[in-house]
């Protein structure tokens, strides 16, 4: 049995950031320009040891809609769209070569979006030698591609592992059939596992399973069975996520019906199942809502202490610039976050023009360089050391976060943090509502009582 109890998991069922950038994505201003980006940029350029480099490429296709789906994505079978597509990315790759200079080296590459295996092998490695011209893929980096089952076979994993590609991240979110096409993704069972049994005869390094709780027509029973089933697959990764049922904010989640959706405490129940089955199968607890098998580099890195966290969730590199490439795509660059626009004409227009496509960010400012060192330190390694926030910013942690720790005296009470004369523990219990605990030091987020914009923390 797990060691969280149901009235915790009631308690905090409320809405909260995923903490993958500090300050939020909903903090950006319009103000931050393509300038600004460019002045980071040289920063950059002149420093006599730049942070390690991570690519992230936005490829926004899908053939078909899934109802729960909130990424930016374009619905399309018109498969000459991707063509179109890389022409754009090709100028975006040449600007921002042009501005980083060299070719610099890169550790860490991830395709997101939509679906990138809406593009054709020839696509992926046209895309893939783009990539390649303008920066130096390092040997032994982690390279990972999202994968709709549905858009390949063995032959296609054994073509993406020939390209360079070492991990892949599955979308499954239910293997329920009525749940399946109550949001318009029907996978069958059999083709996941044979897909799984395909990437680990090629020798992928880490394969992740991302499913879904609170999805229409689930059932603590229905989802039961597939957390069987996960279990049986076995991928060295889980990522399980809160359904976030938002249709103002999202039009494809208006097709779905509000009686179809499982009721609080059937969903509570959901995630308690989940969180007993996946502890029981042998799978380390990495925070928030990742797990991953003892031997994965995932897991290893939090024994080591070594987790941490980008626009990707979690991860086992160290804290990189990330350059950012694609419609809508975020990146970090010192001490900035940029997006690039998030329709396809703005996207063309500005290339089009000669510019990056960036069209809102943000340069933070002495407090939120302390308060993301401190949210990253707990969200990562679950441990906040007093000393080091205190050296490294040249501050009184106990009087500069004087409210802060008086908040962190209820959640202590709650059993989800120890305080101590020299720092903020999070403790076994804690490490699941971990969001709460970082929410505490979200300067924006105490001044905001509108939270619905975010998915809950459970």
């Amino acid at each position: 049995m797990t060691i969280v109890s149901e009235d915790l998991l009631r308690r905090y069922d409320v809405p909260g950031p995923r903490y993958t950038s500090y300050p939020t994505a909903d903090r950006f201003v319009e103000a931050f320009t393509d300038g600004d980006y460019a002045r980071a940029v040289a920063q950059r350029r002149e420093a006599t040891l730049p942070q390690p480099l991570s690519l992230y490429v936005h490829i926004p296709f899908c053939e078909s809609l899934c109802y729960y789906c909130a990424c930016n994505k374009i619905i399309t079978r018109h498969h000459g769209k991707a063509q179109a597509y890389l022409g754009y990315l090709q100028r975006e790759i040449d600007l921002q070569a042009a501005q980083l200079g060299g070719r610099p080296v890169v550790s860490q590459l991830h395709l997101g979006g939509g679906s990138p295996t809406f593009l054709s092998d020839d696509e992926l490695r046209q895309l893939m030698a783009m990539l390649g011209r303008a920066f130096e893929l390092a040997p032994g980096g982690e390279y990972s591609i999202e994968v709709d089952p549905r858009t390949v076979d063995a032959g296609r994993l054994e073509a993406l592992a020939a390209m360079g590609f070492n991990r892949l991240s599955f979308g499954i979110q239910d293997f329920d059939a009525q749940v399946q096409k109550a949001v318009h993704r029907v996978q069958p069972a059999d083709q996941v596992f044979a897909l799984m049994e395909a990437a680990r005869r090629i020798g992928f390094e880490s394969v992740n399973a991302d499913l879904i709780y609170g999805l229409p027509r689930q059932t603590p029973e229905s989802f039961a069975r597939t957390l069987q089933q996960v279990a049986q697959l076995r991928p060295d990764r889980i990522a399980l996520y809160g359904y976030a049922h938002l249709p103002e904010r999202f039009k494809p989640q208006r097709r779905i019906l509000q009686a179809d959706l499982p009721m609080a405490g059937q969903k509570v129940a959901m995630l308690s199942q989940a969180l007993d089955a996946f502890l029981a199968a042998g799978y380390t607890y990495i925070g928030m809502d990742h797990f991953a098998l003892p031997n994965d580099s995932l897991a290893v890195a939090k024994r080591q202490g070594r987790l941490h966290r980008n626009f990707q969730g979690y991860s086992t590199q160290p804290d990189c610039d990330l350059v950012a490439l694609g419609v809508s795509a975020i990146g970090r660059v010192g001490a900035t976050y940029s997006q690039n626009a998030k329709t396809m004409e703005e996207y063309c227009d500005l290339l089009d023009q000669g510019r990056l496509p960036i069209v809102r960010g943000l340069a933070l400012t002495r407090d939120d360089l302390v308060r993301r060192a401190v949210i990253m330190a707990l969200m990562c390694q679950g441990r906040l050391q007093f000393e080091t926030i205190e050296v490294a910013w040249l501050l009184d942690f106990r009087s500069y976060f004087a409210a802060e720790l008086e908040q962190l005296q209820s959640l202590a009470g709650q059993g989800l943090v120890a305080l101590d004369g020299e720092g903020v523990q999070v403790t076994p219990q804690g490490w699941f509502f971990v969001r709460a605990v970082a929410m505490v030091f979200d300067r924006y987020l105490q001044a905001d009582r509108q939270r619905a914009r975010f998915s809950r923390i459970l």
